[in-house]
């Protein structure tokens, strides 16, 4: 499978990429050459191969939940530029 220039000006435009015509080109020829190697790794034959999410095991590496207390509101909110007595003061993003 071969991608066109038209292809890869459409994904680059849904990435908000602007690419000049010599990088278009450039990258036309380097993602074909991607898309072409992946065919390739689909001829192989993965018959009995178990479905995995890594290709080496992994173990749980979380901590421990424990109940502590938390930190106490003031030291939380010490070194906030603006608060309140209970919470972050920061500007509107939404309007009121």
């Amino acid at each position: 499978m071969s991608l066109s220039r038209e292809d890869v000006a459409k994904v680059s435009l849904l990435g908000r990429l602007r690419l000049r015509d010599d990088e278009l080109d450039r990258m036309t020829d380097q993602l074909t050459q991607i898309v072409s190697y992946m065919d390739t790794l689909s001829e192989v034959n993965t018959d009995g191969v178990e479905p995995m999410a890594h290709a080496v095991e992994r173990s749980n590496v979380f901590a421990e939940d424990l109940v502590i207390p938390s930190l106490p509101r003031d030291a939380a909110l010490h070194n906030a530029p603006k608060r309140d007595e209970q919470c972050y003061r920061v500007p509107a993003v939404l309007g009121d």
